[in-house]
């Protein structure tokens, strides 16, 4: 099948991009309400694009209205907020804080989640994550149903026991952060394979033999 995407409809075009690229991880945002109080919404629409500087990047959608959700609204007024990765201990919170509360809810409360002031942002982030990712937001990209927002990574916080011994690599036993696949579809990490390209001159041989 064919699908142009200079004519194709917008919901089709989300369902074909959602279903195929993936798994997409999930960044659970925290940002800071005018009032003072926490705002937290999971995005899948998320990842990181460089590490010099160290930039990732957030899609978000305004809402039917056409008016910037509250994630949105925040990270305007302040130029800050945290992505706070998600595993399995974390996915049920997650999901509450995904829940169409008002703007005046503090949805990292009604989830039951510990949180900590940053240390260089006035946002809170979730101490029982596996690690988060303090930002600064280095752009806005501006589209008429989606804002990308870039955000340069100042300061990150990391659970000990997702690091191995020595502090440098990752625990692969213990960080097992989850994903989402389509609608209501996820995928955690806990089958992790290791994969290494063959050597070049292999390959070279094989092709010159014709094997």
């Amino acid at each position: 099948m064919e699908f142009d995407f200079t004519k194709l409809e917008m919901d089709s075009r989300y369902r074909l991009l959602t279903n195929f690229i993936g798994p997409r991880p999930i960044a659970l945002v925290t940002t800071r309400s005018a009032t003072g109080h926490s705002n937290a919404a999971p995005m899948s629409f998320f990842n990181v694009f460089s590490h010099e500087p160290p930039i990732v990047v957030l899609g978000i959608q305004p809402r039917l209205s056409g008016e910037d959700k509250d994630t949105m609204v925040n990270i305007r007024r302040t130029g800050e907020f945290v992505v706070n990765m998600v595993d399995m201990a974390l996915s049920q919170q997650m999901l509450v804080c995904g829940l169409g509360f008002d703007s005046d809810v503090d949805e990292l409360e009604m989830a039951g989640l510990p949180t900590a002031k940053g240390a260089q942002l006035d946002v809170e982030y979730v101490t029982s994550a596996p690690c988060a990712f303090e930002c600064r937001v280095e752009r806005l990209i501006e589209y008429p149903r989606r804002v990308l927002v870039l955000g340069e990574v100042v300061h990150m916080h990391v659970r000990r026991d997702c690091l191995d011994e020595a502090g440098r690599y990752v625990n692969p036993e213990v960080y097992q952060p989850i994903a989402r696949l389509h609608a209501d579809n996820y995928i955690t990490s806990d089958r992790q394979f290791v994969l290494k390209a063959p050597a070049m001159a292999d390959v070279l041989k094989a092709n010159q033999s014709g094997e």
